[in-house]
């Protein structure tokens, strides 16, 4: 019998596995030990991905707590994810690719009639993801925060310009992140077309959930 290469090494069995297809949203509750394994499938796919407490959501991920307390800007191995409390969310405890993004922000229709014109304006965007997961949950856009983008290239130059480029990501490689409190996962699979984020080409991404 084949082995499923994308369930090695996770640390317990498996609660919850699902393809989530490409441009669309997806959101899961994970309980405190737990991790979550994401799988680039294709390869080149960014993932838009936020945090809420699910004790109380008011508490969420914060990009500059999170920034500040590993003093670098990219999210790699070892990684704490800090809530606008201070307190760890989740931990990075393995990553195939080199690091990911917690800067470049997440796509909407606003961002891309600006950056791309105004023939833009009907795509689907990440933001408009956020905004269909949380509703579910009785949030709307004033919660949308700072996100993380997963498998994302945003190199910072020395001068502090920034720009997205080719992904780093290749087909099959993940991302693990272990819990450390309840949680309320949401996330985005990236629907972008107007830049290399996705290859210009948006794809599936597996979420696996597995026990402690």
């Amino acid at each position: 019998m084949s082995v499923d290469p994308h369930l090695s090494d996770l640390p317990g069995t498996v609660a919850h596995d699902v393809i989530v297809p490409a441009r669309a949203p997806w959101l899961h509750h994970i309980a405190a030990g737990q991790t979550l394994r994401i799988v680039d499938l294709e390869g080149n796919q960014a993932v838009d991905f936020l945090l809420y407490s699910a004790q109380d959501d008011t508490e969420r991920y914060s990009a500059q707590d999170t920034v500040a307390a590993q003093g670098n800007l990219f999210l790699r191995e070892g990684t704490v994810l800090r809530s606008n409390e201070g307190r760890p969310m989740m931990t990075i405890t393995g990553t195939s690719v080199e690091y990911h993004d917690t800067i470049g922000g997440a796509c909407s229709c606003e961002s891309n009639t600006l950056r791309y014109g105004h023939h833009t304006k009907a795509e689907h965007a990440c933001v408009e993801n956020f905004l269909e997961a949380n509703l579910r949950e009785g949030r709307g856009k004033r919660d949308i925060v700072s996100n993380i983008n997963f498998f994302m290239n945003v190199p910072v130059e020395a001068d502090g310009s920034l720009g997205i480029v080719d992904g780093i990501s290749a087909p099959g490689l993940s991302v693990d992140l272990r819990a450390e409190m309840d949680v309320i996962v949401v996330v985005s699979n990236c629907p972008q077309i107007n830049n290399p984020c996705n290859g210009f080409n948006p794809t599936p991404v597996r979420m696996i959930v597995a026990n402690a």
